[in-house]
């Protein structure tokens, strides 16, 4: 138990900083990556996954990650009671920590950057167009595909082993992202939005604006409904 919520926290923080650090990359001034566009954007959230997951197992939790994938496999009896809280707590404190750690690697290009909703985006997700019913479906559907296939991928008839695991979900995580991501930012982990969106709260970044709670609860109901529903579904279809 106790390796469980250790190796979540340390991984969602490698996930965090390396998802939300390559986003800030990408949008705040003065920043040698600006600019450079969705797919950098994309493939780096791809490379935070790897680093979070490999971590996370090599400290002895099963790298989840992600409230929505053990919240689904809790659901449905695959995932055990005494686990839940170790999981989600550390990967809740995980992702606050994480976000922090991007605040502070960079620290200099806060009070550069003037737009409150860029400094925002580098923490926490936002729709493109505010619909919050199709906001939620479109986060419900990333992360259906997302446990859907890691439930495929680590099926014993498939036998994905050691670090292809891992990579595999990373590739997962990319394609999600260059062919979902448009309308939301595909959060597809209530953790990953809502602690950094905690941590926006309560940092000292110059100009930052509002945290938007009003939208927070959609990168949390969407991916949990998807996540469930990707289970129920693969448990169906014998996947499990």
């Amino acid at each position: 138990m106790e390796n469980g919520f250790v190796g979540e926290l340390v991984g969602t923080a490698l996930l965090v900083l390396m998802g939300n650090g390559v986003v800030s990359n990408v949008l705040l001034n003065k920043s040698k990556g600006q600019n450079s566009g969705w797919i950098v954007i994309a493939t780096g959230w791809a490379f935070a996954v790897l680093a979070g997951v490999v971590t996370a197992v090599a400290l002895g939790s099963q790298g989840h990650l992600n409230p929505a994938v053990t919240l689904a496999f809790f659901a449905l009896g695959h995932f055990p009671k005494d686990e839940l809280l170790p999981y989600l707590s550390g990967q809740l404190i995980g992702a606050i920590l994480g976000a922090v750690l991007v605040w502070l690697a960079y620290l200099a290009h806060w009070k550069n950057t003037e737009d409150p909703r860029v400094k925002l985006a580098c923490f926490s997700t936002g729709p493109a167009i505010r619909a919050p019913f199709a906001n939620v479906l479109t986060e419900f559907i990333g992360t259906f595909v997302l446990v859907f296939l890691v439930v495929a991928i680590f099926n014993k008839s498939v036998g994905t082993t050691g670090v292809l695991g891992p990579l595999t979900v990373a590739l997962i995580v990319y394609g999600i992202g260059l062919s979902l991501g448009g309308p939301t930012g595909f959060a597809i982990n209530p953790a990953r939005d809502f602690g950094a969106r905690i941590a926006h709260s309560i940092l000292p970044i110059p100009g930052k604006g509002s945290s938007d709670w009003s939208y927070a609860w959609v990168p949390v109901v969407g991916p949990i409904l998807g996540g469930i529903s990707a289970i129920g579904i693969a448990r169906v279809a014998g996947m499990m």
